[in-house]
This record gives C-alpha cells, structure tokens and sequence, in this order.
C-alpha cells in the first residue's frame, strides 16, 4: 500500500475513534458485547482471492515497543478499558475508566467472568504477524494506529488463556471455538485488507477452507 494512502487511513483512525468512544461513554453503560461487526464472509472472500501469497519477512526483528499500547481514546478512558466497557454487559466503570463490575464472555472459548483482569484485550491480527505481514516497514504512529484500532474489527476482550493459546499465530495454525471462527476470519481478512498488510499461503488456504464454509 502506498505510504500516503496508508497514512491517511491511520490518521482518520483518531477521528473515528473519538465519535465511537463519545458514543459508547455517553450511554447508560450497558455495553455491546461484540467487536465492531466485520465485512461480510462474501466481501472477505473477494478481498482474500485478491492477495497474492507472500511469504513473511523481518520476524526475527519484532519489538512490540513499536505498536504502543495503549493509548488514551477519550477522556480517562484507555484503549483497554474502552474495549472491556464496549464488549462486557452491565458494565460499571470509575472515574478512571476502570471497569469495577460488569459481566464478560470470551468469543473464542465461551469462559466467563466477573472479573475484567481475568481478561486480555487481544489483537485479532497478533502485532508480530503484523509486523512480519509488511508494518515492519510503518513508521512507529502508523504501529501505534493498528495496535488501537477500536473502529475496525481488531480488539476484543477475550478470557486470557485463549488469548495466551492463541500467542502470534495466524488462522493456519490457531482458530477460536467454532462457533466463532467465520465471524473471526471475517475479522481478520478485514484488518489485513485495510492495512494492506500480506498473507502467507498456509494462512490464505486456512482463511478460504473457514470463508468457503460462512
């Protein structure tokens, strides 16, 4: 993707971000339960067919220290309490944003908790895949615009032992509960596209076996 074109996509994050966080914080606290809905399984289908398998590069000079983590969002509100009040049920939060009681449930393995810190905010397309997937080649803003994207399908609070299952994987070698693998592709598809980031071709052949099956 060219630089310009990727620059404007990860500035307009900020402006995007700040209307949604209004939005969720302006509410009674009863949050949505759910990511932002990603594109449908067609639409991720025709975007898959239309990237050419690339095999990942740069993976040995991964530093998570540049996707900074995580930012403020809106007012008190950071990155990862935004995304535990959006995606618990019954949530209440302190004048810090902290998330002091709500109810979650984890899209990839169905656990549940009272207890947000039992919960991970896990990036749908891990930071180091992204990295060896073409941000290696991103200024460090542009990491920092993917690493708290709250606008395209690529945060979710999720129970920490699926998020620790999952690690860096890509869909070929780690898939969440099937249940929620079609919505889970669609997601990743998504981001990868927006981002113009890469796919390998164990990778594309996993994403098209769960599309193919949406």
């Amino acid at each position: 993707m060219p630089e310009n074109r990727l620059a404007y996509r990860i500035g307009s994050i900020a402006g995007a971000a700040a209307l949604a966080a209004t939005a969720l914080l302006a509410g009674s606290g009863t949050a949505q339960a759910a990511l932002p809905t990603p594109i449908a399984a067609s639409t991720a289908r025709s975007y898959l067919s239309g990237m050419t398998a690339t095999a990942e590069s740069h993976a040995s000079t991964y530093n998570r220290d540049l996707f900074p983590t995580w930012i403020t969002i809106s007012g008190t509100c950071d990155t990862r309490e935004y995304v535990l009040k959006r995606d618990g049920s019954g949530v209440v939060t302190d004048s810090s944003c902290k998330s002091t009681s709500g109810n979650w449930t984890s899209a990839y393995d169905g656990a549940t908790t009272t207890n947000p810190s039992t919960f991970d905010i896990d990036h749908v397309v891990p930071l180091a895949e992204a990295w060896a997937s073409g941000a290696w080649a991103w200024t460090t803003a542009q990491r920092q615009g993917l690493a708290n994207d709250v606008t395209r399908p690529q945060l979710i609070a999720v129970s920490a032992s699926s998020n620790r299952s999952k690690g860096d994987d890509d869909p070929a070698e780690w898939l969440p509960r099937a249940s929620y693998q079609c919505t889970y592709a669609r997601a990743w598809v998504q981001v990868k596209h927006y981002y113009g980031l890469t796919v390998d071709s164990a990778e594309k052949s996993a994403l098209s076996s769960v599309l193919n099956g949406c």
